[in-house]
């Protein structure tokens, strides 16, 4: 008796057949119908095997071996030489008897051999115990443990099959991505297991959702791509309406409150929805769009949907065109830092400098940081940027301690992204080493954000920065959400005001009650205070007039590169 399990799978299994011999596959066709697997492609014509095996992707492929012009061996060595189709089972037809030849074929990556003419029985035996195994190695590499949803690899790959099929088709596709609001302080108030436990039950309620919004044979693909983050494909006919309707099914997932264990909790999510062609024709591209649509959808507050618009779809383009390009820099060595002086107001010299990146692309030009910034941030490239100006500067750093043309002391700033990562530190370490550097001579410059998304962790993260004998800095700020009490707690050198308050100065009123607040709670907490965007000498004689004690603008210099610095230098001599 044939199990439920085992008639859903050859249901939903692809089997196709490569032979020249049409009465073969005819005979092959009629068995396989006959014990219920429903899709079968044919194929008589060896050279086109390859573009169909790319385009169906098959769950197993029966291969002739003996074929004119492209033979069943030459089709095999090219599977195994595509990674996207290395995967795919073959089973052998032959009616050779040559060892050689089945040698060769197993060489080649061939999973079983049936030999011509083909026995019914031993057909569907092999077949039953291909497709069994291939489900099994398929549920290690591409199944999501905690939710037993696809994963990453999976999703890509099946949506990559997805959209060339609409293409082909002239239909559309809409991806969605998904994202549980505010879920990091929801684990960690409530503690890791409770935040598994969440994520799997919302798994639980998206898939029957999904079903409910959009049922019929074409159905979506539902995966946890990321963390918190999922991700759905609804296929055609009309993308758009299924995304809208859909989207709101996915919302209603989190109406309801989640009971686990003793504690009753609500919570909400956010959803960002990109269609083909308008937003991206590939996969990583609809995901970008749609990841921005989610942004959008966050920043009016969650529990929302956001579609990629007009305007927000070429700002999309514009981020993913500067994302390539700043990989390429990067590869390239097309970046370097220029460094801004910082001038100590009691004593009018140079004290040190801050390092900033600065990107000549020679297809784009002059890339601003309030351009690429944003872009490094959004992305994985943030990490490889980051990385790259903590060598560079640590680098010129020691090149000025040798020789001192420069600023002894420079100032870097570190990305959330980076802070959060538990191998900062020792990266600084090593870095540190790297360079036979002494702590004492660099700043890390933090945002407000970046210490207060985890306090406690990060208290712990500064103070063993500090033991590395390194200064820490709070940037921007102001412009965050940190208290006097927080700020007590946290081992930091120097606060830097923002150039947003600075800009007002002396003739708005508001402005200058906020910098003088700034500068007495700095002195008050014994802090050296710094203010950013200094361009006028009324500003300059109002902060030293309130006890400021450094300044960096355009009155003193904009960010220049280091072999101008000696120049710079003997201006102050």
């Amino acid at each position: 008796m044939v199990s439920e399990t085992e008639i859903e799978r050859r249901k939903s299994a692809t089997i196709m057949m490569v032979d020249d011999e049409p009465t073969t596959l005819d005979v092959v066709e009629m068995l396989l119908r006959d014990e219920g697997y429903e899709r079968i492609l044919s194929l008589a014509d060896s050279t086109q095997a390859l573009d169909v095996i790319d385009r169906e992707r098959p769950d197993v492929l029966l291969l002739d071996l003996l074929m004119p012009e492209v033979g069943g061996l030459d089709i095999l060595r090219s599977m195994r030489a595509a990674e996207e189709l290395d995967r795919i089972p073959v089973i052998v037809l032959t009616s050779s008897s040559d060892p050689e030849t089945k040698l060769e074929a197993l060489g080649l990556g061939a999973t079983d051999f049936l030999s011509k003419p083909v026995d019914a029985s031993e057909l569907i035996l092999r077949l039953r115990n291909t497709l069994s195994a291939k489900a099994y190695l398929d549920r290690l590499a591409y199944t999501d443990e905690l939710t037993g949803l696809p994963n990453r690899s999976a999703f890509i790959e099946r949506v990559d099959l997805a959209l060339r099929r609409a293409r082909l088709e002239g239909s559309r596709c809409a991806l969605l991505r998904i994202d549980i609001d505010r879920f990091k302080h929801i684990s960690d108030t409530l503690g890791h297991g409770f935040g598994e436990a969440l994520l799997k039950t919302f798994a639980d309620r998206l898939t029957k959702r999904v079903a409910e919004a959009a049922p019929g044979r074409r159905s979506p693909l539902l995966s946890r791509v990321l963390g918190e983050q999922f991700a759905l494909l609804i296929p055609g006919p009309d993308p758009a309406d299924a995304a809208s309707r859909t989207g709101h099914h996915v919302l209603d997932a989190l109406s309801d409150p989640f009971v686990l264990g003793e504690k009753e909790f609500f919570a909400s999510c956010s959803v960002g929805i990109a269609l083909t062609p308008d937003d991206g024709e590939d996969v990583e591209s609809l995901l970008a769009s749609a990841g921005m649509a989610l942004s959008q959808a966050k920043r009016a507050g969650g529990d929302a949907l956001g579609f990629c618009d007009d305007s927000l779809t070429a700002r999309s383009r514009e981020r993913l065109l500067l994302g390539n390009q700043l990989r390429k820099a990067l590869d390239r060595g097309d970046l370097e830092l220029h460094y801004q002086p910082t001038i100590d107001l009691r004593t009018g010299r140079v004290v040190g400098a801050e390092a900033l990146a600065r990107w000549q692309d020679p297809e784009l030009g002059e890339v601003t940081p309030n351009r690429f910034i944003p872009i490094a941030e959004e992305t994985a490239v943030i990490d490889r940027l980051g990385e790259w100006a903590l060598d560079a500067a640590f680098r010129q750093c020691k090149a000025w301690q040798e020789n001192p043309t420069g600023p002894l002391s420079i100032a870097v700033n570190v990305s959330n992204t980076q802070f959060r990562s538990a191998e900062f530190v020792a990266r600084i370490r090593e870095a540190l080493e790297k360079h036979d550097l002494d702590g004492r001579w660099l700043v890390l410059e933090l945002t407000e954000s970046a210490i207060m998304e985890d306090p406690d962790q990060a208290a712990e993260m500064l103070l063993a920065i500090k033991d590395l004998g390194m200064r820490i800095s709070i940037d921007d700020f102001g412009t965050g959400y940190s208290s006097l009490s927080a700020l007590k707690r946290f081992a930091i050198d120097e606060l830097k005001i923002d150039r947003s308050f600075v800009m007002g100065l002396p003739q708005d009123t508001e402005s200058v009650a906020i910098v003088r607040a700034m500068i007495a709670l700095a002195q008050g907490l014994g802090l050296e205070v710094v203010a950013e965007g200094v361009e006028t000498e009324e500003q300059l004689a109002f902060l030293k007039r309130h006890g400021c004690h450094r300044y960096q603008g355009f009155l003193c210099s904009k960010a220049i590169p280091a072999s101008e610095w000696p120049a710079f230098l003997a201006t102050f001599e």
